[in-house]
This record gives C-alpha cells, sequence and structure tokens, in this order.
C-alpha cells in the first residue's frame, strides 16, 4: 500500500509541476462565538455541539484536539480528484519527494501549522507549555506568531492582553496569579496582563509558556505542529469555562501533586515581564532582501524564531513575478487572481486560495502571474523549522531590573 501511494505522489508532482491544490480544513471552537468573516456561508458556522466553525487551517498535519468532533478534523486533505488523500500521509510516504532529501533526513514532516482564525471576542488569557511540559504528556510544544491582514473588518475588540506586568519579575510576585486559578470565577486574572493594539499588516511573536488573549482581528497564525494549551481565565464571552481546561495537558499526577500551583511552573515568568515586551515579540513587516522585481516584491511577517517562518508576495496588478525559496512551502491567497505555477489561484475562493509548494519547485523558480486590472496579488507563503536562515532576528531590546 505505501509503495502505491508514494507511486502516486510521485506521478502527482510531476504532473502538478510540485505545485498541489489542498482542499479547504475548517475547524471548530466551542469557547468564543465565531467572527464569520471566514466566507462561509452564514448557516455553515454553527455545527451543533461541537461549536461553531472560527478557524480554517492550511496545510495542516496536525489533528485538531477537540472534545468532539469527526477524528480527522484538522487535518488537510490533497485536492485530487476521486481520491481523498490526507496531506499527512502523502508527506509520511514520499518525505523526499515534499521536503527534498537533505531537509527530509533531519526532519519528520513539516513541522508547523498555519491556521486563519475568526472570532468575535478575545479569546480567554491562556499559554502554551514548553517543551520541558509538553513532553510529559507527549506531545510539542506551541510557539506561535500573528500576522493582522489589511482591509479587513477588526472586530469589536482589536487588542490583545499579552504577558505580565514587569512587577513580576519578582519570584515573590507569582503567586499574585494562585486565587484566580483556585476560585476559577472570573476574568480578574487580566489586571496583571498588559494590552497591545492589533495593527493591520503587522503581528506578534508569542513562544511557548507566554500568557495571551488575542482579542478579536481577523489573525493568520504560523505555530509549531501543535494543539496543546492551558486556560488561566476562567470567565470569557459571559461564561465559565470548564476547569478541565486549566489542566487540559497536565499529567493527573502532577495535577493530583501541586493542583493550581503546577499550572505556575508552566509560566516564563522572564519572557512574561519583559520590560521590553513589545520590543521584543512585535512583528512589522521587512523587506526580504533581493525580493525586489518589477512585477513585485516580498516581506517578513514571521520571523524571530527558526522553528518557522513567513513571507508575504505582493504582485502588481498585470505583472508577472519569479519566485524562488528555500524549500517546501504552503501558501494562502489573500486577495487578487492570477496563476502560481501555472496553477489557478483567487483570494477569497476557498477552492482556490491554498497551495503547497514542494521542494524541487520553490528552489527551481515559480512564475506568479497577476492578470488582475487594478487589484494587488496577496499571497502568504508559510515555511516550517531551519528552512529561513537568512530571516530576520529582532535584536534583544536593552534590560533593566526595575526599582
Amino acid at each position: 500500500m505505501a509503495v502505491a501511494v508514494a507511486d502516486f505522489i510521485e506521478k502527482l508532482l510531476s504532473d502538478s509541476g510540485g505545485v498541489v491544490r489542498l482542499k479547504p480544513c475548517w475547524v471548530a471552537r466551542d469557547l468564543v462565538p465565531p467572527g464569520r468573516r471566514l466566507g462561509l456561508p452564514e448557516e455553515a458556522y454553527d455545527v451543533g455541539e461541537r461549536g461553531f466553525i472560527c478557524e480554517r487551517w492550511l496545510a495542516s498535519t496536525t489533528r485538531a484536539d477537540n472534545a468532539t468532533g469527526p477524528e480527522d478534523e484538522g487535518l488537510s486533505y490533497l485536492g485530487v480528484d476521486g481520491r481523498d488523500l490526507p496531506l499527512r500521509d502523502a508527506v509520511a510516504s514520499a518525505p523526499n519527494l515534499f521536503l527534498g532529501r537533505e531537509y527530509a533526513a533531519g526532519h519528520a514532516g513539516l513541522g508547523r501549522l498555519a491556521k486563519v482564525f475568526d472570532y468575535a471576542a478575545r479569546l480567554p488569557y491562556h499559554l502554551h507549555p514548553r517543551p520541558e511540559h509538553a513532553r510529559l504528556v507527549s506531545r510539542s510544544s506551541k510557539d506561535e506568531a500573528y500576522y493582522f491582514p489589511e482591509g479587513i473588518d477588526m472586530g469589536e475588540h482589536p487588542e490583545s492582553f499579552l504577558g505580565l506586568h514587569p512587577s513580576f519579575q519578582d519570584p515573590a510576585q507569582h503567586e499574585r496569579l494562585l486565587p484566580h486559578l483556585v476560585q476559577w470565577d472570573g476574568d480578574d486574572i487580566l489586571q496583571h496582563a498588559r494590552g497591545f493594539v492589533q495593527v493591520p499588516g503587522e503581528g506578534f511573536h508569542i513562544p511557548s509558556g507566554v500568557l495571551h488573549a488575542p482579542g478579536t482581528a481577523l489573525t493568520i497564525e504560523l505555530q509549531e505542529d501543535s494543539d496543546v494549551f492551558a486556560m488561566l481565565q476562567a470567565k470569557n464571552a459571559g461564561r465559565i469555562i470548564s476547569k478541565r481546561l486549566l489542566f487540559k495537558d497536565v499529567r493527573p499526577q502532577d495535577e493530583a501533586r501541586l493542583g493550581e500551583r503546577f499550572i505556575l511552573e508552566l509560566i516564563d515568568w522572564e519572557a512574561n515581564a519583559d520590560p521590553w515586551f513589545y520590543e521584543n515579540r512585535h512583528l512589522r513587516p521587512l523587506p526580504v532582501d533581493g525580493s525586489s522585481q518589477q512585477g513585485g516584491f516580498e516581506t517578513w511577517v514571521y520571523y524571530n524564531t527558526p522553528k518557522f517562518s513567513g513571507k508575504k508576495l505582493v504582485v502588481r496588478p498585470g505583472c508577472t513575478y519569479l519566485s524562488h525559496d528555500i524549500g517546501i512551502y504552503n501558501l494562502f491567497v489573500l486577495r487578487g487572481t492570477g496563476t502560481y505555477g501555472g496553477h489557478r489561484i483567487r483570494g477569497g475562493d476557498a477552492e482556490m486560495d491554498e497551495l503547497l509548494v514542494v521542494h524541487s519547485a520553490a528552489v527551481g523558480g515559480i512564475e506568479v502571474c497577476n492578470d488582475g486590472v487594478a487589484d494587488d496579488l496577496v499571497i502568504m507563503k508559510f515555511f516550517g523549522p531551519d528552512l529561513n536562515e537568512t530571516m530576520p532576528m529582532i535584536p534583544p531590546a536593552p534590560t533593566r531590573k526595575l526599582d
């Protein structure tokens, strides 16, 4: 069977020039009402006991860790007529063809997850366990980064609570969070966080262990391929959240041994209380060296970590751009129409806005054409770990001890 799948993949990639279409992957969540900006029919958002369609996962090989829902929720499928093949299985069957032989030798799979999330209320204050804690439950950590696309309604609360007040540099202050976790009856834990406006065209880099409550801007997120978290805010969007989500990815023996106090061990106190949090975590678009052409240009929008990276490609109306990259990536068309390596693309059309570009095609160069007459063709490109070694890293801002 594995040989048959590999043969099928080899022919598919050969016929498609190494650029394959992916089917849209919708994911339900039940904590926060949907923002209804994903382009679905109004009646499609409500999915009963599963909650609402609030996210779209892109080129996903990660299963959504939901309490209810289909077994393959969160997994992307290749857009091949007459055959349903999960991207995860395809990559596992032919890693050298997808990743390139050298990269595949050191990486088991794509190693990242891109998604669009769309909520009508701010997400609850939560964190993702760091590697040492995620490993305790046989999971991976979940560093993540955000980009807030321009020209889309920002929702009612386009500001995020991120990190903690710098006073939490003092270890004696850490237990100030504990009563909120024990009592589990409100949202006043947010009094210890700092607020940041979500600016269109910009974003943030949030490592695992950093507390965050993202605002209502439609957000394109790039992250490690994991779905772990600990929810620290008891009440959100007018309802009490199940306290089981505080301990969702905690071993029973750790919960029994320390209870809510164990959650304090998950927090990266230094990163959360960094007095220069904004300067060290804020992502503004930066030009990609050597990318400017007559037909368009690229900017870095996800950077500052070797775990993933991403660019925004803009091709001007009626123009062509030659795209060269270092390895496999997936892309999402934000707006505009045209072709990508000969494949029709159209922003806002879930059947035509998502592609995967394998290693050989990426390094060989791909012609991107904007056949519109007035609008830019805008494309997001997502890369996995250890690929773009030339991406920017934010120089650490000066640090100081508080008086």
